[in-house]
């Protein structure tokens, strides 16, 4: 068999960004997430409900699903990682939680539109959910073998943007061939593909199905070029790897600049997770768009997230990934303060005109700084463990990393549903990721810009 080039490699490992990104942009932001709340908040209202309290209701139930499966992704992250280290074999843990994206994606077909199918939604999305962010882990740890330390930043950037490319393509195939506006027809004025009922939202619908699809055939390039690489272990069993992950989790109080942006990105990607996840719900409850809007609004968050990951990208290799993330917070806080001070009817409580679409102008402007800048900051936080990573452990490193991210991706869903249902407004809901960005800045403080990994070592 030929070798495979290391240029193969990269290609191969960004098509997994390409192939993956569908289910954070189609089903998390801009397509699912919005169907599911409009359909909460429709059932809820026919119990009887106001239209304030039913979309509260219907953010709080997103907020519960995100939150359940955010702790089970957390916790059995660095398990696994650890485990996969200690027997070297990473590609059979990428197959299995590929599955798990395929079937969890194509089971949401069956969330119907009248609201009898609520849970069987939300348990078929965190199914997949599950599947998607763990292969994530996978195939992270997979990052430091594809260059040096100066090169992964750039990678990691170029990675994101390929990736976004792909979630504005398939986003745009949606919109333009299958979800229905109010009218029954798609954006350009189609009837659904494949005879698909608009009647039954069964474009809409079609958004799972669809992305498992996608993530099949474009995962075909991973899995021809990509293997497994690096330290391989000599199928050591689970209880190796906890001992090895227990150890290196003691090991962190040696090594205060990992601790610290372990904790950091804990709180500022939990952030940006709630972003996301609110982001399209927000849109619809709050803004009254119709999916169709908010479809044209992930297409331009995503083209603003690739053109910003790569230039992020650039910055990365230039001033190295710390200054990069400080940044992208700082706008990431000032575009949420601007989300939670408006509605309909006021900016900052100034009042608008009945009708006024201003708020629709300064949302869109906020779609692409919530694109470009979280594209951004996730590009850079990827490169920067990079600098934390032991080399001999890299699955379990980001496994950590996986839990840093996901240890309190309960907290952002958490806090939302809570502020929400305290306060009944979708609205001020939002607010409580500005705390969460605004702790991970101030924890930024003593991480060690260029990493530690030259100390791994002693931590054992």
């Amino acid at each position: 068999m030929a070798e495979i080039s290391q240029r193969k490699r990269i290609w191969g490992w960004f098509f997994f960004d390409w192939a993956s990104q569908p289910y954070h942009t189609l089903l998390v932001t801009f397509i699912f997430g919005p169907y599911f709340a409009s359909v909460a908040s429709d059932h809820f209202m026919t119990t009887g409900l106001s239209e304030e309290i039913a979309d509260a209701r219907a953010q709080t139930i997103w907020s519960w699903c995100l939150t359940v499966t955010g702790l089970i992704i957390g916790f059995g992250a660095p398990v696994m990682g650890a485990f996969a280290d200690t027997t070297g074999r990473r590609l059979p843990w990428i197959v299995v939680f590929s599955m798990m994206y395929v079937v969890g994606a194509t089971a949401i077909w069956w969330t119907m539109p009248d609201g009898s199918t609520l849970w069987w939604g939300l348990l078929a999305f965190g199914f997949g959910f599950i599947g998607a962010e763990y292969a994530l882990i996978f195939i992270n740890s997979q990052l430091p073998s594809l260059g040096t330390a100066e090169e992964v930043g750039n990678l990691s950037g170029s990675g994101f943007a390929f990736g976004y490319i792909g979630g504005v393509l398939s986003l745009a195939v949606m919109l333009l061939l299958f979800v229905e506006q109010p009218s029954g027809k798609t954006l350009v004025g189609l009837d659904p593909a494949f005879g698909l009922d608009a009647g039954a939202r069964e474009g809409t619908r079609f958004v799972g199905p669809f992305s498992a699809l996608w993530f099949a055939v474009f995962m075909i390039p991973y899995f021809l070029w990509v293997r497994d690489t690096g330290p391989v272990g000599h199928g050591r069993g689970v209880r190796v790897a906890l001992g090895t992950l227990l150890r290196t989790i003691k090991g962190l109080r040696h090594r205060l600049s990992l601790s610290t942006y372990l904790g950091s990105s804990m709180f500022y990607r939990d952030a940006l997770n709630g972003l996301y996840g609110f982001g399209g719900t927000y849109a619809i409850l709050v803004l009254n768009w119709s999916i169709v809007s908010v479809g044209i609004f992930g297409i331009i968050g995503a083209i603003s997230a690739a053109l910003f990951s790569w230039v992020g990208g650039k910055a990365d290799r230039r001033f190295g990934p710390k200054p990069v993330i400080i940044a992208a917070i700082w706008g990431l806080i000032a575009v949420c303060v601007t989300v939670v001070g408006m509605d309909r009817s006021q900016i900052f409580g100034m009042p608008l005109a009945p009708g006024s679409t201003l708020p629709d102008a300064v949302f869109f402007g906020c779609g692409v700084l919530i694109g470009g800048l979280g594209g951004t900051l996730q590009a850079a936080s990827r490169s920067l463990m990079v600098r934390h990573t032991d080399p001999a452990l890299p699955t379990e490193n980001f496994g950590l990393y996986g839990l840093s991210g996901r240890a309190t991706a309960f907290l952002a869903p958490a806090l939302i549903g809570l502020v929400t249902a305290l306060s009944g407004s979708a609205r001020i809901g939002v607010s409580p990721v500005i705390f969460l960005f605004l702790i991970g800045l101030v924890l930024l403080r003593w991480v060690n810009a260029e990493g530690d990994r030259d100390r791994w070592a002693g931590a054992s």
